[in-house]
């Protein structure tokens, strides 16, 4: 039996959720199954109150995703298709699911392209030292919609660098002095660091996660004085729920808060 091209494991009595890209043969590149499996990942974990954060990744380590799969896009070109193949893209993730869990993305290889918009829909990138990465549609000149929301987590010369120039790659570390990822690690330790952000998730408030998140994310096109009106408005959703009495209570007697998402 073929190996399915998209798995979805849940782990730490479910609260963990990995996603893992399976086309290593064709470097995890988004043929239209493939796509429309990690939008369908995308909202069931967005619909399951067990999980409370999510890791994507490829299978092997030679990349983590290499974008649309080039080949079927001909294909179906050559054969007048295109246009009757549904392919989805969930973007912006966060506020086209309403997801406001954490999300985490472990580049294990080339990044480029699509692949590139996954690891940029998840808020936080952990890269192997070999990762590759890049935005490659002008090279091939395809479209790239998602790019849009990229001027928010770059600066604008560095969106522009990668969104323009689409015949270079940048390597992880240079990712990282860019601020785009948030760490780098040899090859065989990115998901167990992986993992381990996860698993400090199961430990913090999972309402007040989400609220910041929602509150970062939005009030990014709000002005200050909107944003602070929004930010309190959920800041008040929280008051007498089980959790923020626990939190509290926990610190006052020197233990550790055992949150219930409730």
């Amino acid at each position: 039996m073929a190996e399915p091209v998209f798995r979805y494991e849940k782990k730490e009595s479910g609260r963990i959720v990995v996603m893992t890209l399976n086309r290593p043969e064709r470097m995890n590149a988004l043929n239209t199954g493939l796509a429309n499996a990690l939008a369908d990942g995308w909202e069931r974990f967005a619909a399951d109150d067990e999980a409370w954060v999510a890791i994507v990744t490829g299978a092997g380590d030679r990349a983590f995703c290499a974008g649309m799969d080039l080949r079927e896009r001909a294909d179906l070109d050559t054969q007048g298709k295109t246009q009757q193949v549904k392919r989805r893209v969930i973007y912006p993730l966060a506020e086209t699911l309403n997801l406001w869990k954490p999300t985490i993305a472990a580049i294990n290889g080339y990044c480029l392209a699509g692949g590139w918009n996954i690891a940029q829909q998840c808020d936080i990138r952990i890269a192997a030292e070999h990762a590759e990465m890049g935005i490659s549609e002008t090279r091939w000149n395809v479209g790239a919609g998602w790019v849009h929301t990229l001027s928010r987590q770059l600066l604008l010369a560095h969106a522009l660098e990668i969104a323009l120039w689409g015949d270079k790659r940048i390597t992880a570390q240079r990712a990282y002095e860019m601020g785009w990822v948030n760490r780098v690690v040899p090859k065989e330790r990115l998901m167990d660091e992986a993992m381990d952000w996860a698993r400090r998730m199961l430990y913090l408030g999972p309402r007040t996660v989400r609220n910041l998140k929602e509150i970062i994310y939005r009030g990014y096109h709000m002005s200050p004085l909107d944003g602070k009106a929004f930010a309190q408005a959920l800041e008040d959703n929280i008051i007498g729920l089980e959790d923020t009495v626990e939190g509290p209570r926990a610190f006052s007697e020197g233990r550790k808060p055992v949150f219930k998402n409730r």
